[in-house]
């Protein structure tokens, strides 16, 4: 029996258990648009613009932890979604992107948007340095095995997204079923390697006998579902628990021995705390730059003396910034089982740390006590500790958080509370402006029964205003919080304390602020929109937007001051060497 290839590719998606594809037409992927068009259990995600795409389906993702599906265009379809596939590779997120291109049969001819300035029908190597794979599918017998590839690689190991190019005469052509329907033998999930016995044995007493051991958690705690085991270990074994921005939640930051976010934005407490310890167990992270003060011994991690344990999928990450004394390559929810298991025999009464729970809450409570005051402040423009403190005091619990680069992301990471694993997706190794509001698209469709909120600047949501075309069409109840500064703040602060100058980086017209009317372009899109003029409207507009159940928009002004900062970062050498300058504010 045969039948149409994208036919059957739909079909097979159907099986594989997706739900939701994004994506956006062209004249290259709308036989899989027909096809989709009978499907009762996939939804098509319509976007304005590929990028969107990309990033709804990270959220989507994150939230799911299973791969997303991106359906693109090529050529300008495919690169517009490339950042948003870059930034989902950099924050290792599982991902299939399945993209059109031109007809086989023209291959090096140049019709219509092809690629093939160094080689004929050439798109698909735009993504080769960023994905796991790229598949060119140049028969369509290959298909079926290309995408069961496709899958299993990006859910496997260290996560993150693989292409599958497919040229557009193939998604047309007929198949014998039968090569789709052997897959179903297949399993669809993969066993993963779990740690010895032995090496946990050896990795508990290590910690047990240690003086002053800190778990650092990064944001592969997160993806490998490890959370619960991690907190599991963190109350038998009486260990503080720091963490990376991407590790950020994976303890409840209320837990009595969170320290906190390290690194750049850190508070001093915490990066004394792991710069004095004398055993690290890194867990899930690769030790990026911001998070540990670009490599300097002074302010974060002290390695030596400081002993490092380090635990990742990934064995290219171990030892990679920092040297190891014991490495293993392993799933992090594997090994912290068999750590918990280990822990519970050579300790079963556990390990109290008092005088460290006591620290933690003096520090907070100190740190807590410095921002009150800003915190409070009726001030308008608002400052943005107001707004974050305003968010927190009205979402529940389990709410869905993303942000996007700045001051939402440094300050979410640096005093905002997240209780639960996973519930603040933020762009990490890409730091990707315009990232925060098409994943909370996508959060929002993976966990409808949970409120879902956007921490955006005004410059990241000026990037993808089209965003709420889809949240309205599709009837997406994300919320919107523009903390509008008026500027590309973090750079205007940097601009200004170092050259004395903000060139490029403030909007403004005829010499004053300027902003457009975010809240009257939402309703120009048929999305709820209010603009903020004071800071006492802030958090009854907010619970007004929570409640409404519809995409919302918050167009908020606040004061463009920087993040506090403990760290550091080499770029502050670099423009003003031995100066020790920092962020100012512009305001």
């Amino acid at each position: 029996m045969k039948d149409l290839v994208a036919n059957q590719l739909v079909k097979y998606l159907e099986k594989r258990g997706i739900r939701h594809i994004f994506g956006l037409c062209g004249h290259t992927n709308i036989a899989v648009l027909a096809a989709l068009s009978k499907s009762e259990k996939i939804r098509f995600i319509n976007v304005r613009h590929e990028q969107i795409a990309s990033h709804a389906a990270d959220g989507y993702a994150r939230v799911t932890k299973k791969a997303s599906v991106v359906l693109s265009h090529l050529g300008p379809g495919l690169t517009n979604a490339a950042t948003g596939v870059a930034n989902a590779a950099l924050d290792s997120i599982p991902m299939v992107v399945i993209a059109g291109d031109v007809p086989s049969h023209y291959f090096g001819k140049h019709p219509h948007q092809e690629v093939n300035l160094h080689a004929d029908a050439s798109q698909w190597e735009i993504y080769r340095p960023f994905v796991k794979r790229a598949w060119r599918v140049d028969r369509p017998d290959l298909l079926p095995e290309i995408m069961e590839k496709a899958f299993t690689l990006a859910e496997s190991g260290r996560p993150g997204p693989v292409l599958v190019d497919v040229p557009m005469d193939i998604f047309s052509q007929e198949i014998d079923v039968a090569l789709f329907e052997r897959l179903d033998l297949n399993a669809k999930t993969i066993h993963k390697p779990t740690l010895d016995e032995g090496v946990a044995a050896q990795i508990v007493k290590t910690l047990g006998e240690a003086k002053s051991p800190v778990i650092y958690a990064g944001g592969g705690v997160i993806l490998a579902d490890a959370a619960q085991e991690l907190k599991e270990f963190v109350d038998h074994m009486g260990i503080p628990v720091a963490h990376s921005l991407m590790g950020k939640g994976v303890v409840p930051d209320d837990h009595p021995l969170v320290l906190g976010m390290t690194g750049f934005w850190g508070t001093k407490f915490i990066n004394d705390t792991c710069r004095s310890a004398d055993y690290i167990l890194g867990l899930g992270t690769s030790f990026k730059e911001a998070d540990s003060s670009s490599w300097y011994p002074e302010y974060t991690f002290n390695f030596p003396p400081t002993k490092l344990i380090h635990i990742d999928i990934d064995p290219s990450e171990i030892g990679r910034n920092y040297p190891v004394e014991i490495g293993a390559a392993v799933d992090l929810k594997q090994a912290l089982t068999v750590l918990n298991r280990v822990a519970k025999k050579l300790y079963p009464q556990g390990k109290k740390n008092t005088a460290m729970e006591e620290a933690i809450a003096k520090a907070r409570a100190e740190f807590k006590d410095s921002n009150k005051a800003l915190e409070e402040s009726d001030a308008f423009p608002m400052m943005p500790q107001r707004i974050l403190a305003d968010v927190r005091a009205v979402l529940p619990r389990n709410a869905i958080i993303t942000t996007d680069v700045g001051w939402n992301k440094n300050g979410v990471g640096q005093q905002f509370p997240i209780y639960e694993p996973g519930s603040i997706l933020t762009p990490g190794g890409y730091a990707t402006m315009g990232f925060g509001s098409p994943a909370a698209l996508g959060a929002k469709i993976a966990a409808p029964d949970r409120v879902v909120v956007s921490l955006i600047g005004d410059g990241g949501f000026g990037q993808n205003p089209a965003v709420l075309a889809t949240a309205a069409v599709e009837n997406i109840p994300a919320v919107f919080v523009i903390m509008n500064n008026r500027a590309f703040g973090t750079i205007a602060g940097l601009e200004k304390a170092h050259y004395d100058t903000t060139f490029g980086t403030l909007f403004e017209k005829d010499g004053q602020p300027y902003s457009p009317d975010y809240a009257a372009i939402a309703k120009a899109y048929g999305v709820e929109g209010e603009k903020i003029q004071s800071a006492a409207e802030f958090k009854p507009a907010l619970e007004r937007a929570i409640k409404s159940n519809k995409p919302y928009v918050l167009d908020v002004t606040m004061i463009n001051n920087p993040v506090p900062t403990a760290g550091h970062w080499n770029i502050m050498d670099i423009y003003s060497p031995g100066k020790k300058v920092h962020h100012v504010s512009t305001n």
